[in-house]
């Protein structure tokens, strides 16, 4: 697939994820010549080996080994980020760690994928629509009403290969009736997270579903949303759902494709497949800076070639890589995400002007907002030790050679067909909450956050349920990614400044996880006949002060991003709505970074439908110039 990156292309794209991956293949697709630089490998691809933890294919494509997948030393990238600066508040993290693998980091684990696919190789493969709103405020941001809901949503419907709801595919394909908007001819195959077969534990899944039911009644939430939650099959995509903001009780779909994972990986290797002579894909390729002329047009990307360059691999190398130069006759097109992306960008000179001058780097345009307005979504777990373990889990050893993964092989049935998920809840923190901010999901095992080794807490735990509850919506805008140095090999400071430390001085992050907590005690309180204990936060913590600090002390995130928003460059802006970085020309993000505020519950598919409108964008941007 790799190819000499000397030549030129219509495009350079940085990045194989969510944004990078989606956008190079439908630009391929249209007729363009595309290279994408993707500092990791192909860990499919490559040759096997006896690296110590590294279990492939099984740890990309068994959904259920989605945690293995992101400590799998082919794939990953460690960031070592801090939530405080407050290096007393920060050390009560019991994830906070000091060094590793005989490196200080001073941080909490945050899981990274350094492979072709990026983010879409290693991540839980939950599949779920932002709210409407989200794009509607971009539309009154930028005055573009293209960004609106109502003309979004065909980009999901171009992405989707919807495999759950086939009632619809048939209505849709033979009378043109599709109430739900799903999409049935997408490159994502979409499928339930749970099939039935993997249903083994059907009574206590039934309890847990009742006491969720029940939970929502006691607080007073209105059932009329039961009814059209169980109309819609538990679905949390149905349009008809997305419109009304809905809550309740949902199945999870996954990214999977005959239950196993998809992702952009998939598709750039059958779009090359298809044009060879349209889709570069250049691995091992470290982007080091973006080449400009002198009336400030991107023209090409300078990179390094040569393995685990990036200082965030496992066991990178010393190497400094062979330099080379990829040229972009109309536009580079940097897909990083929301830590890399503002380190290219002030590398290649664009950033806060006292950060290109502390780091001695040439400024070529001073955009002040690049690396900053980092924000993500809060996560704590409820976890309880059950009277019994799952029978779901019984012979699982989590490895390509016990029986239940022959069984997922040969047959596609079991446990290994899910993530791990049970079920989710959507539902408002408090009434006065303009949208659902809160969503809980019920695992299969103990998990407790991101640190080196969590992924073995599932093999070693059957009889655990955890419920993650998820904050989204979030205000806090104070998080920021700065350059540790001027070598592109190393990893940016990253610093979320989680709640008292944050922008956000009501405490409503705060509160909203508080509540959070409290709905999930509600649900476990009626499962005292199958819960052993609760461990955490353990039933000694029960005022809402006590809480708040069990939340400071251990929250997390996963879904990074808003560091190069959309808006205003006097605003903190470092995009304009067509995604091209003010100051320069031919240079556009498209990423996770872009977003001004945090999109909906889960990050990827407002990534995927980002780069499917920018592909539009920049196809017509090309035409116009011809």
């Amino acid at each position: 697939m790799s190819g000499e990156a000397y030549g030129g292309y219509d495009y350079v794209v940085v990045g194989s994820g969510a944004g990078g991956g989606t956008l190079a293949s439908r630009l391929a697709l249209a007729g363009h010549t595309v290279l994408v630089l993707e500092a990791g490998g192909d860990a499919l691809a490559e040759e096997p080996c006896n690296e110590e933890g590294s279990r492939l294919p099984g740890d990309y494509q068994v959904p259920c080994f989605h945690a293995f997948s992101s400590e799998n030393p082919r794939m990953k990238w460690d960031f070592f980020v801090r939530h405080y600066a407050d290096l007393e508040q920060q050390a009560r993290d019991p994830k906070f760690i000091r060094e590793f693998e005989g490196k200080a980091v001073d941080g909490v684990l945050y899981p990274r994928a350094g492979t072709l696919g990026g983010c879409t190789a290693h991540n839980a493969l939950i599949t779920v629509y932002p709210h409407n709103d989200d794009w509607d405020r971009l539309a009154q941001l930028t005055g573009d009403s293209s960004w609106s809901a109502a003309n979004m949503r065909q980009y999901f419907e171009r992405l989707e290969n919807c495999n759950y709801r086939p009632a619809y595919r048939w209505l849709d394909k033979i009378f043109g009736f599709n109430p739900t908007r799903h999409g049935f001819s997408g490159w994502l195959s979409t499928e339930k997270a749970l099939p039935l077969s993997a249903l083994e534990d059907r009574p206590l899944f039934r309890s847990i579903k009742a006491s969720a039911l029940s939970a929502f009644a006691e607080i007073g939430e209105p059932l009329r949303d039961l009814r059209w939650t169980v109309q819609s099959q538990f679905d949390p995509n149905d349009w008809r759902l997305t419109c009304g903001n809905a809550v309740g009780v949902h199945l999870l779909p996954l990214a999977t494709q005959r239950h196993a994972r998809v992702g952009t990986r998939e598709f750039l290797i059958e779009t090359a497949r298809k044009h060879p002579d349209r889709l570069t894909i250049e691995l091992d390729a470290l982007a080091t800076r973006v080449l400009f002329n002198g009336a400030k047009e991107a023209v090409g990307v300078e990179y390094r070639k040569g393995r685990k360059l990036y200082r965030a691999h496992s066991q990178p190398s010393t190497e400094a890589g062979e330099p080379r130069v990829a040229r972009a006759s109309r536009e580079v097109i940097l897909c990083g995400g929301a830590f890399n992306t503002p380190q290219l960008l002030m590398l290649s000179g664009i950033g806060p002007r006292d950060q290109l001058t502390r780091h001695e780097i040439p400024i070529v345009s001073p955009v002040e907002g690049v690396g900053r307005n980092l924000q993500d979504r809060y996560e704590v777990g409820v976890v309880s030790r059950m009277r019994d373990s799952w029978k779901i889990l019984k012979g699982a050893e989590f490895s390509n050679a016990d029986p239940i993964y022959q069984q997922w092989l040969t047959r596609r049935r079991g446990i290994y067909t899910t993530n791990g998920g049970l079920l989710g809840i959507s539902k408002r923190s408090s009434p006065d909450r303009d949208l659902p901010d809160l969503f809980m999901f019920a695992l299969v095992g103990l998990f407790r956050g991101y640190f080196p080794g969590y992924s073995k807490l599932l093999v070693n735990n059957p009889n655990y349920l955890t419920w993650t509850v998820l904050k989204a919506h979030t205000v806090n805008t104070a998080g920021r990614v700065t350059l540790r140095s001027s070598d592109p090999r190393d990893v940016p400071d990253i610093n979320f400044h989680y709640f008292d430390e944050g922008t956000d001085k009501a405490q409503q992050d705060l509160e909203s996880v508080v509540d959070g907590v409290k709905f999930v005690r509600k649900m476990t309180d009626r499962l005292g006949h199958l819960i052993e204990c609760e461990e955490l936060p353990g039933r000694d913590v029960q005022s809402r002060e006590e809480l708040r600090q069990f939340i400071r002390d251990n929250a997390w995130g996963h879904h990074a991003c808003c560091t190069c928003p959309i808006g205003d460059p006097n605003n903190g802006g470092v995009v304009n709505g067509d995604l091209e970085v003010h100051g320069v020309k031919r240079l556009r993000l498209v990423d996770a970074s872009v977003f001004p505020r945090i999109p909906g519950f889960f990050i990827a598919t407002p990534i995927y439908m980002l780069a499917e409108k920018a592909s539009d964008l920049i196809s017509a941007a090309a035409k116009r110039r011809s």
